[in-house]
């Protein structure tokens, strides 16, 4: 793990993968700073399996270094999401910290609060729902985070979060 850590560490320092560079990655436009693609991918691999398995430590180390918090995989889905749906309440906290985006929405229109739904983590969906993320989902036709937990047998529950 601290190679890891130490790796990660020497790429940014080595200019190698810098945060401008990562914060116009998504972006179609040519830029003057440029990351090799399997470089930057394999980076956002090493930085979603920490989010999925649980590795806070590696998270911290990544976002210090200004790797971008709300960097997307290849099936739409944020870090956040990932952390949610595999129910790691501190690294939840730590990309919330950071400025995680909690309205994002993955390519099926789903949310990291529902991700919570699914998953019954309803600490992590507590944390999630104080800021409502509905308002744009109505005027887009995409379920509400009430409708989602409908369709997954959850609405019950749901309403306890609303009561707390």
């Amino acid at each position: 793990m601290r190679i890891f850590t130490m790796l990660c560490a020497g790429l940014f320092s080595l200019g190698v993968v810098t945060a401008p560079a990562w914060a116009q990655a998504d972006s179609s436009s040519a830029t003057s700073q440029t990351v090799a693609p399997s470089a930057a991918q394999e980076l956002i691999d090493l930085f979603f399996a920490a989010a999925r398995s649980g590795q806070h430590d590696v998270i911290q180390e990544f976002l210090q270094h200004g790797f971008p918090v709300d960097v997307r995989n290849s099936a739409g889905f944020t870090p956040l999401m990932m952390a949610t749906y595999y129910g790691h309440q501190p690294i939840v906290s730590t990309l919330l910290a950071y400025g995680a985006d909690r309205c994002a929405r993955d390519q099926k229109g789903h949310t990291a609060l529902m991700a919570a739904i699914v998953k019954a983590e309803w600490g992590i969906a507590r944390q999630l729902r104080q800021v409502d993320c509905d308002a744009h989902a109505v005027q887009t036709g995409q379920l509400t985070a009430e409708e989602f937990a409908r369709v997954f047998g959850q609405q019950q529950q749901f309403q306890k979060l609303s009561e707390d």
